[in-house]
């Protein structure tokens, strides 16, 4: 199987990052730096992460944690911060986060280290939902709602249609519910800031199918139910769907 997916396999992070650590020169097979996204192993092969030998893990993990702000989504820093993992305690296979949310940014996040699910969950053609709650300054009004359901255009290029909804006030600001499809580098607070309504507190409190468990406190965790697992990738695999018969 080629390189990547085997790194998948083996719980090191999604297809999609594995080519980043493979490009970055991180990867050896028998005993050989490899750079090669069309690298292709078997079962004889030793392949190596930054000098640690990797191999399939056989006991797929799924955890849902209410991440706290102020806590990294990465399974590492070479800053010493600390990271989301780090939160984990009694697991030792090794985890890394589905997708990311920001740094200031709280709530709902998984870690796994199954490969092909966050491949599922994380690619854009699969586009899943994600929910969050956002106190915002002032108020968004009824343009801004049409704005976002017909694509704020980013310094990045345009967003993908998104849901936004006024759901409660605290003093002169508003709560909001934001609904999108993506996961851009700090997508929500660009969107909102683009219709004058920055950012004071955020939190993701819905990922797919799944709702943040309200018993999880910030930095507690759960593992995921098989049915809550069938279900995300049950909702990924439609979406794919629909989108390749559009």
């Amino acid at each position: 199987m080629r390189l990547q997916r085997y790194l998948a396999l083996c719980g090191v992070a999604s297809r999609r990052s594995a080519e980043t650590i493979i490009a970055d020169g991180r990867v050896t097979v028998n005993g050989e730096v490899v750079t090669g996204m069309g690298t292709k192993v078997g079962s004889r092969d030793v392949v190596c992460v930054d000098g640690k030998p990797v191999r399939p893990e056989r006991n797929k993990i799924y955890i849902m944690i209410n991440k706290p702000a102020g806590v990294l989504s990465s399974a590492s820093d070479d800053r010493g911060r600390q990271c989301v993992v780090d939160l984990v305690e009694g697991v030792h296979e090794r985890l890394y986060p589905v997708g990311r949310l920001d740094y200031d940014t709280s709530g709902l996040l998984l870690l796994t280290n199954d490969g092909e699910f966050t491949q599922m969950l994380t690619h854009p053609s699969f586009e899943i939902w994600k929910t969050y709650e956002a106190l915002v300054k002032g108020e968004p009004n009824e343009g801004n709602v049409r704005r976002f359901a017909e694509g704020i255009m980013l310094d990045d290029g345009p967003a993908l249609p998104a849901l936004l909804t006024v759901v409660g006030h605290k003093g002169s600001n508003a709560i909001a519910e934001v609904r999108i499809r993506e996961g851009r580098n700090r997508q929500v607070r660009r969107m909102l800031e683009a219709i004058h309504h920055p950012v004071l507190k955020l939190r993701r409190t819905g990922f797919g199918t799944l709702e943040l468990d309200p018993e999880l406190k910030p930095g507690a965790w759960r593992y995921l139910r098989p049915e809550e697992v069938n279900m995300l990738l049950s909702a990924a695999t439609g979406a794919s769907k629909g989108s390749t018969e559009k």
